[in-house]
């Protein structure tokens, strides 16, 4: 069996005002449904190892979580290499009701923006306001940066990871790494 590759090959740049680094492979799996349904946020809690969140939150610890994508979808997060057994006990639990779960792993790019000024590279990039109070850990958003859809939270006070299409992950990489760049410094958080 082949071993899994990211996108970009954990490409990283630590020379700028924040370090980017892609992370991956990362497991992610979508569920859609009813999320007031019970079955289905049992099964959400079994797979993704945490509750499922309320409206534009995550709850997740390392590589594992439950994220809210929209009304009737989650994004389950776990290591690349227990998606299997997760997308099986998923099918399990949602047997009798209606809901759909897809391994996505393979079409997403992850990434990791870091440091004291990872708020400002993100706010050059995503029309969201991430001024502390408003923007912390446990917070999600699937927005846009630049011209192509991603979604984000915070890890912890300095640090962001981005979720966006494989399809597109050097241009995001790209991206990052101007808004980045040394001497870029705004100073607004």
């Amino acid at each position: 069996m082949s071993e899994p590759v990211s996108a970009l090959k954990n490409i990283s740049d630590l020379n700028g005002i924040a370090a980017i680094r892609e992370i991956g492979p990362l497991g992610m799996i979508t569920l859609r449904g009813d999320l007031s349904d019970r079955a289905v946020q049992d099964a959400a809690k079994t797979a993704g190892g945490a509750n499922a969140p309320d409206q534009r939150k995550i709850n997740a610890e390392g590589d594992g979580g439950v994220a809210w994508m929209s009304p009737d979808e989650l994004l389950i997060l776990c290591r690349y290499d227990e998606v299997p057994l997760r997308m099986t006990n998923l099918q399990a639990g949602l047997s009798k009701g209606h809901a759909l779960a897809a391994n996505v792993s393979d079409a997403r790019a992850v990434f990791e923006v870091s440091g004291p000024r990872a708020r400002e590279v993100l706010a050059k990039l995503a029309p969201v306001d991430l001024t502390p109070g408003q923007f912390e850990p446990g917070m999600m958003r699937r927005t846009r940066l630049a011209q192509v859809p991603a979604a984000f939270w915070m890890t912890d006070a300095e640090t962001f990871r981005i979720v966006c299409f494989r399809s597109v992950a050097q241009y995001v990489f790209d991206l990052l790494k101007i808004a980045a760049q040394p001497g870029s410094e705004v100073d607004f958080f």
